[in-house]
């Protein structure tokens, strides 16, 4: 008689496809936009019901929709939506504008704005909204698509976190970094800095300078330097998650207080030992840090998953 019930337990399991090991394949989704198709990759969750949904925001640069760029693969977005998926909450991630399968859709380097991107973001939910499988949009924003995603869920969402995200505006990240820099870059840096943040393109650039503040990807930054983390993540009503790790080289566990001051009804989670890829890194090593870029094998940091299912279900 017994075997008979685990055999009933297993085709019932089989049946409802609620199978714990499982992961759901991705299927393409393109989003059409005047200047190209941007393609992502949606994970529905195993489920005959409704799931809630996370749009996943990538960070700057050549980004894609798994978190890799052209020099170091790490898999990080990709590792979180399939956990996601396990956890019975669906998905969609994106190659961003210009970037991988969206590269028809890219910009030339002086006519891209960031708002582009927060464009992207706002269509990416209409399209979202559009599809009867999900009781719920949450937007989840990584590093940059941090401050793209909490611009973007200003309306039409139902929860919002940033994944090591600034707290300070553009410019003030920049000048921070080249803080350690000798007198004369600096004494170079600070007007052009001063002009981009009052809407005006910098005429002297020296060559030392140009692969930074070139004049085509000048528009850019204007565009950038206008948005103030603080002020736009105090703009969001929706129930916001702010996560942050202690081993993260590229934003500070401040850059999380910030934000998580200036939205009093928000949540902070530091998480010790994760880095900005969401990997665990111990005893403040650089060079072990740098390295899990590289690591595309190596496992999410222990509680990062499990605050960002608990707060989307």
């Amino acid at each position: 008689m017994k075997k008979y019930f685990f055999a009933l337990i297993i085709l019932l399991v089989q049946y409802h496809g609620i199978t714990a090991q499982e992961t759901p394949k991705d299927s393409v989704v393109v989003l059409k936009t005047p200047t190209g198709d941007i393609f992502g990759s949606l994970l529905v969750a195993n489920s005959i019901q409704k799931t809630p949904v996370a749009l996943i925001i990538a960070g700057s640069g050549p980004t894609d929709r798994d978190g890799n760029n052209p020099m170091m693969k790490n898999n990080s977005l990709k590792f979180l939506a399939e956990g996601l998926a396990k956890n019975g909450i669906s998905s969609l991630r994106f190659d961003k504008r210009g970037i991988v399968a969206s590269r028809a859709a890219g910009l030339s380097e002086a006519d891209l704005r960031f708002d582009d991107y927060v464009d992207d973001a706002k269509a990416w939910i209409g399209l979202l909204k559009k599809d009867s499988r999900f009781s719920s949009i949450s937007v989840v924003g990584h590093s940059e698509g941090s401050l793209i995603g909490m611009i973007a869920s200003q309306k039409h969402v139902d929860k919002y976190i940033s994944l090591a995200g600034a707290g300070r505006p553009a410019a003030d990240i920049i000048l921070d970094q080249l803080s350690g820099q000798p007198a004369q870059i600096k004494e170079m840096v600070n007007p052009i800095v001063d002009s981009l943040r009052a809407g005006k393109l910098a005429s002297k650039v020296s060559p030392m300078l140009y692969a930074l503040f070139r004049p085509q990807v000048q528009p850019y930054m204007i565009s950038w330097f206008k948005y103030d983390p603080t002020v736009e993540i105090a703009k969001l009503t929706i129930p916001v998650l702010i996560i942050q790790g202690t081993s993260d080289i590229q934003v500070k566990v401040d850059d999380a207080n910030f934000l998580a001051k200036a939205n009093k009804k928000a949540s902070l989670k530091i998480i010790p030992d994760m880095n900005h890829i969401f990997r665990t890194v111990k005893d403040g090593n650089r060079q072990a840090n740098i390295l899990t870029y590289s690591k595309p094998d190596l496992p999410l940091a222990d509680g990062l998953l499990e605050n960002v299912v608990q707060f989307l279900k």
